[in-house]
């Protein structure tokens, strides 16, 4: 007796687990800054960008159209979890209950914040996986360390142009704006580079237990599930 394939191999849900957890738990942990001696940064940069090494691996292996249902996904899970947060802030604590204003300072949003953080992150996430697609067709699969460092360049790039002037636009100095920035995209691409040979383990391991290298040649690249 014939058995259906599955659309979505279990290598491909705990790649997408993952993917939505490292985008959910970074925002939860934002709010903390961390001493790394040259510089200051948040504790969400420490597990961000490895959304865009998973990223990476599932354009390599399942392809863009792939990619972009686990960016949809990972967009919904994370506005889900903030919209379920800010009811739970909203509920009337009982008489023993002490920390409204410790959660409301960790977990409240500041509407433009939350705002900036979602388009830039859909846009950045979409940007990787195009330009890491359609360098793979470009190189016949090759060169993948390359593909991978400059997708992410691209992505982190693009959620920092679109992040910092939509969240801190008229608040802070453009000059300053420009820095952090162009320090974000480095100091991401950065941990893509030192990370690059996990990345690059993860890849040949997916391959082979799936025995697929997908190339996406004469697909929509459309945003839109519709496309899938």
């Amino acid at each position: 007796m014939n058995q259906s394939v599955p659309r979505f191999t279990l290598p491909f849900l705990v790649l997408t687990v993952l993917f939505c957890v490292c985008l959910i738990v970074s925002n939860l942990i934002e709010i903390k800054t961390v001493d790394i001696g040259f510089a200051t940064i948040t504790a969400g940069m420490v597990v961000f960008p490895l959304s865009y090494i998973i990223n990476d691996c599932i354009v390599e292996v399942y392809g863009f159209r792939k990619a972009r249902t686990v960016i949809w996904l990972g967009f919904a899970m994370n506005l889900l979890v903030t919209l379920f947060l800010q009811f739970a802030i909203l509920l009337p604590g009982a008489d023993s209950w002490q920390s409204q204003d410790a959660m409301e300072a960790v977990y409240g949003t500041v509407p433009r914040i939350l705002g900036a953080s979602f388009v830039a992150f859909l846009c950045g996430s979409m940007v990787n996986a195009l330009v890491m697609s359609k360098m793979k067709v470009a190189s016949g699969g090759r060169h993948f360390s390359l593909r991978a460092i400059v997708s992410t360049l691209w992505g982190e790039g693009t959620d920092s142009i679109i992040f910092f002037p939509l969240a801190f636009g008229g608040i802070l100095p453009w000059r300053e704006i420009v820095s952090l920035i162009v320090a974000q995209a480095l100091l991401k691409t950065a941990y893509e580079i030192v990370i690059l040979p996990v990345t690059l383990k993860v890849v040949k391991k997916l391959k082979s237990i799936e025995s697929t290298d997908t190339y996406d040649r004469g697909i929509s690249y459309s945003l839109s599930l519709i496309h899938i």
